[in-house]
């Protein structure tokens, strides 16, 4: 049996979440019916009850971000959960409350709000969460996780990505703030289908973050070395950025139309523009905003604009607007 562990200090950050009806998948007492609906945002599984006399009084809440989830999941029941390998996704559980004691391939980890755990695709998973385990999870698409690795290695990975089981996540600044800004999405009564940008940012900043923060069989490998970048490869990345600033564009999107790895193209775009491509993409941004405030009244002001061309944040793009244009947006709705 596994004894409860304390709350997290910073649980209650999260609590909102858990709570809000819009994200709730389902609430069930039922075994079969709680499998079933949890195999269908991971993966099938075997789910057993421990213990006797113990009830299921499960809840799980959900969000997708394309390639990216964010899910909260609680049993209310000690409980063994077996879905044996991932195979098309990477799982990092962060307990917030309770402990879960995990098995991944040839490691063992007892996970606790300090201690989270990656699973990786290709092990063999097992787990046993105790009865107030609960956990804040998020789901990567394997195929995508590899793209942005293989982007950043400028070559394909030679073995299967496996993370270190162990990540004291609190301690990772960059991972901590992730997170509490996702869950902050979730909060927000905000259909995402209709954001595809801000959706391949967050896709792009949570599989990066993960591969930073987190030790892996690659994280010693050498990157891609820098190489020159002819001005044609350059031009031609420009040129796509015109024609598709209103679509999600991801940085190994861009390394492949340039031909170069995410390393060069950054480096090329350095020595030819002084910019990195998403801060050049994000010039083409501020531009295309300009024209719709300039073009009239818009449905919704200034901050639905600003939001359709992926600016979430209204203090920094109206700083970063006023920067570029020597006016604020609001001066230049004043304008027209």
């Amino acid at each position: 049996m596994l004894l409860p562990s304390s709350p997290s200090p910073s649980a209650g950050l999260y609590r909102a979440m858990l709570g809000a009806p819009a994200r709730q998948l389902f609430a069930s007492r039922d075994l079969q019916e709680t499998c079933s609906l949890v195999s269908r945002v991971m993966k099938p599984h075997a789910l057993k009850v421990l213990g006797h006399g113990q009830r299921l009084d499960a809840r799980m809440h959900h969000l997708a971000f394309g390639d990216v989830s964010l899910s909260r999941l609680t049993h209310g029941a000690e409980v063994r959960i077996e879905p044996g390998e991932l195979d098309d996704f990477f799982l990092v559980m962060m307990p917030l409350h309770g402990r879960a004691q995990v098995r991944c391939g040839n490691e063992d980890l007892e996970s606790t709000p300090d201690v989270a755990s990656v699973i990786s695709a290709h092990l063999g998973t097992a787990m046993h969460w105790s009865a107030d385990c609960d956990q804040l999870m998020v789901r990567i698409a394997k195929p995508f996780l590899e793209r942005m690795l293989m982007a950043q290695l400028g070559r394909e990975p030679d073995a299967p990505l496996q993370f270190t089981l162990g990540f004291r996540w609190r301690d990772q600044a960059a991972w901590h703030c992730l997170v509490r800004y996702l869950v902050d999405w979730a909060e927000q009564p905000i259909e995402l289908a209709d954001h595809k940008i801000v959706v391949g940012q967050l896709e792009q900043l949570v599989a990066s973050s993960l591969l930073a923060c987190q030790p892996h069989n690659f994280t010693a490998a050498p990157l891609a070395r820098r190489s020159a970048v002819l001005p044609r490869h350059v031009k031609r990345v420009q040129e796509y950025l015109h024609s598709h600033a209103h679509e999600a564009i991801r940085a190994d999107t861009l390394a492949e139309i340039a031909g170069v790895s995410v390393r060069s193209l950054y480096a090329g775009f350095q020595d030819f523009c002084g910019v990195s491509p998403m801060q050049y993409l994000r010039t083409v941004r501020l531009e295309r905003v300009r024209a719709e405030l300039l073009a009239g009244p818009v449905c919704g002001g200034v901050a639905s604009v600003a939001l359709r061309w992926g600016f979430t944040h209204m203090g920094r793009f109206s700083a970063d607007y006023k920067a570029e244009f020597g006016e604020s947006p609001s001066q230049t709705v004043r304008r027209t």
